[in-house]
């Protein structure tokens, strides 16, 4: 007699079954290769309410129920001002999947609409400062947010083309204004076609970006029409039809930099020239002295 099991076990089921290859996989391998879980972590999973995050919830939970390396989740969900409507898909959609989430109110959005210059931004920089300090409260030191492959890689474009800077997201970062805490992102290789495959192949839905303000906001968990971020989606997937492998391409470029060939760099906020380590070793051309710039 087959065993008959709930809503949440299907769903559960299926990460490690039907997208072992497409999600589990990559999301184990992301977990080891970047160091992102430590023995003795405590660690925030920060819950939107989009496709995204909820997934790196049921990820989390996954890994900690077959690890065999100590450590603790919090499920977080920070309210930013949801409407009615997107706090209960949240807190239903939570039920449903057995993640026992922590709410905590606060009042970006009005706040944030306030503004009239960048306010996804503002925004998005007052999103991340609540999750560290509710965070630090609960004894976490690492919060993990629900950045994808694809968010990764939008990220290095968006970056040459809107900012003059060759940047990305990285798998986990140290906070600057919370001393002890870091920033992790345990779905580092996921592609999103994966994620919305899945979501669609258990008939889950999710709520959109929730942001009164516009419904463009680009900083929040699942995009929005008509923003940069879209742009360079679209870009992506058209310059795909011509390269399939253009998106494997970009990724692994930020894993192959070679700074040797950088006419300038930044690093720990501080801009360097690739004169600086010029002439290391070498004679100067007009003295014939041996130049040294290494600090």
């Amino acid at each position: 007699m087959s065993r008959i099991f709930e809503p949440y076990q299907r769903i559960e089921r299926s990460i490690i079954t039907k997208y072992k290859k497409e999600i589990w996989n990559p999301f184990t391998q992301a977990v080891k290769e970047y160091e992102l879980i430590l023995p003795g972590d405590r660690i925030a999973v920060c819950i939107s309410g989009g496709k995204d995050s909820m997934l790196m919830a049921k990820l989390m939970q996954e890994l900690h129920r077959h690890t065999n390396v100590p450590f603790d989740l919090v499920f977080l969900v920070m309210d930013p001002g949801y409407n009615e409507i997107n706090r209960q898909k949240i807190e239903s959609n939570a039920k449903l999947l057995h993640i026992p989430i922590t709410i905590f109110e606060t009042n970006i959005f009005a706040v944030a609409n306030k503004t009239e210059k960048d306010p996804c931004y503002l925004c998005a920089r007052m999103r991340r400062g609540h999750l560290y300090k509710k965070a630090q409260e609960l004894g976490c030191n690492k919060i993990a947010l629900g950045h994808h492959f694809n968010d990764v890689i939008e990220t290095v474009v968006m970056g040459m083309f809107y900012s003059s800077m060759l940047q990305t997201m990285p798998p986990k970062l140290h906070s600057d204004h919370f001393e002890g805490m870091e920033v992790i992102r345990p779905m580092y290789r996921i592609h999103e076609d994966a994620i919305i495959a899945w979501k669609n192949y258990n008939e889950l839905e999710f709520i959109q970006c929730a942001c009164r303000f516009t419904e463009n906001c680009t900083m929040c968990d699942n995009g929005g029409g008509g923003s940069k971020r879209q742009e360079i989606k679209t870009l992506i997937r058209r310059l795909k039809r011509d390269n399939p492998y253009i998106e494997k391409s970009i990724f692994n470029s930020i894993h192959a930099v070679s700074l040797d060939t950088f006419p300038g760099y930044k690093t720990r906020r501080v801009k360097h020239s690739f004169l600086e380590r010029y002439y290391d070793g070498r004679e100067d051309i007009d003295t014939g002295i041996k130049k040294d710039n290494r600090e």
